[in-house]
């Protein structure tokens, strides 16, 4: 029998947060109310903007007086105040080398501080007690483990350029657990790093980190990475028992430095070093530079005979771009095969799947034409919204007709052509997308006759929150699946 899910979707707003199980008080769906169509869906809007609006106000209001500005020698970040005597987090790339720093308060007053400790396995934190036995200061409180989702509202709280207090709202885009980071569109500028990434509730998901931040582009271009709460557990774990590291494990900078150009059709060879660039998971990288134009078809590739080549490609000045590869190219080597969706300078950058990995590499960057040559794995081309990895499992939400599934939101912009894939090598999946008032948008099964994956693409009719329903064509489906929006 087909699954009736969809004829379910379509009744209305209450058939889908009641009779399914839904929880869409807080994301979708502020105030049911029976009005007249028009009204209701103009005074839902503006109830949905100020929810969101107030939900800015309060995580600004809650986690901000706890943010402090970093000082260490010139440079500076931004840090969060964890326990209520001033044991501060940060990035180890904002103290440096430096024993001490200055801190500032969000009240304006100021400490010096003892750098007490490093992440081990190469990770992007440190710690910083400050002087003086300061108590009753403001804190914000760490997340659990395995709390983050993707898809989630982020916001980011830092002292981009000295303007302190900055606040910045986003989603997260993806999260890597392999490699340790979350991905962010929220802007993340130089002087946020170190700062915290927050969620709704106020809480500490991630400390961001500025990486794609270039001398040439000067601000944020939005890709934006935080280290996870994961990792900031542990490391606080390791502060208070007394095994955090006294110097910063990997050296290195952490971006900022002038892309090196790259000619098209040129190659050129390098060296991941100590004296690289650093991502948030410890990894070396260099990053080049190249002017590309809109509908030009090009590979990228990256061959090394030392370490495990990682390719990431993005455009500069906007997040039009996000393309990124491990071993397409056979063996341990890399590549990325794209077209470009604008006239502008593009971002490679030349990288090490492993944490520390060292060694030569050659890196090539040719113009292919559009003929024969297919594009890198769609999950991983385009500007990637969400992209989540998950499983239906005994314990999920069940739906009317009994079988499994898991909920997910993004946000959609009026006018935005969205493609949404669910892929299963385990289960005939289901795919089901609802807009706030409980209008099914788009539905599948099965791409085609042969491909039992769930694939649907449209154009977003109007701005806000969309649900997409991660499904099991029948009771019994079960198993792991990838969703990915773009």
């Amino acid at each position: 029998m087909g699954n009736l899910w969809p004829r379910r979707l379509r009744l209305s707003v209450y058939a889908l947060g009641t009779a399914l199980g839904l929880s869409l008080s807080g994301s979708l769906l502020p105030l049911l109310v029976e009005l007249p169509g028009g009204w209701a869906r103009s005074q839902m809007a503006i109830a949905q903007q100020d929810v969101e609006e107030q939900t800015n106000i309060e995580v600004y209001q809650q986690a901000s007086p706890a943010v402090v500005l970093v000082r260490a020698g010139r440079d500076s970040g931004s840090g969060s105040i964890i326990t209520a005597n001033g044991l501060i987090l940060t990035n180890a790339h904002v103290v440096g080398n430096n024993e001490t720093v200055q801190v500032r308060l969000a009240d304006g007053r100021e400490f010096t501080g003892d750098v007490v400790g490093f992440a081990t396995s190469r990770v992007d934190l440190a710690a910083i007690q400050l002087r003086g036995n300061p108590s009753n200061l403001p804190t914000i409180d760490i997340a659990p483990v395995g709390s983050v989702q993707v898809g989630q509202r982020a916001f980011a709280i830092g002292n981009p350029f000295g303007l302190e207090g900055t606040f910045t709202v986003g989603i997260v885009s993806r999260i890597d657990p392999e490699r340790g980071l979350i991905q962010t569109d929220a802007a993340i500028n130089p002087g946020n790093s170190g700062g915290p990434l927050l969620g709704s509730d106020g809480r500490l998901i991630g400390v961001n980190t500025s990486i794609f931040t270039t001398e040439r582009s000067g601000g944020n271009i939005g890709i934006g990475f935080a280290i996870p709460v994961d990792e900031v557990q542990t490391f606080v774990a390791e502060v208070n028992n007394g095994t955090a590291l006294t110097t910063a494990s990997v050296a290195g900078n952490r971006g900022g430095r002038e892309p090196a150009a790259i000619a098209l059709n040129g190659s050129v060879s390098g060296q991941l070093s100590p004296d690289s660039d650093v991502l948030p998971d410890g990894s070396f990288f260099d990053a080049y530079v190249f002017e590309g134009q809109q509908g030009q078809r090009i590979a990228v590739e990256m061959v090394s005979r030392d370490l495990d080549a990682y390719l990431i490609l993005l455009s500069e000045d906007n997040d039009s771009l996000y393309v990124e590869d491990d071993d397409s190219a056979g063996e341990l080597n890399a590549r990325l095969v794209t077209t470009l969706p604008a006239d502008g300078a593009y971002i490679i950058i030349a990288n090490s799947f492993g944490q520390g990995e060292q060694g030569r590499y050659d890196l090539r960057l040719s113009e292919v034409g559009r003929s024969d040559v297919p594009d890198s794995p769609a999950p991983r081309t385009g500007t990637i919204i969400l992209q989540e990895s998950g499983s239906l499992t005994q314990g999920d939400a069940i739906a009317p007709d009994g079988t499994l599934y898991d909920e997910f939101t993004f946000e959609g912009e009026a006018g935005q052509r969205v493609t949404i894939t669910l892929e299963s090598p385990e289960f005939d999946t289901y795919l089901a997308v609802a807009d706030r008032s409980g209008n099914l948008v788009a539905d599948n099964d099965d791409i085609t006759l042969d491909n039992t994956n769930s694939e649907v693409s449209f154009t977003v009719p109007r701005s806000g929150p969309y649900l997409v329903i991660v499904n099991g064509y029948s009771q019994s489906d079960q198993g792991r699946y990838t969703l990915t929006i773009r």
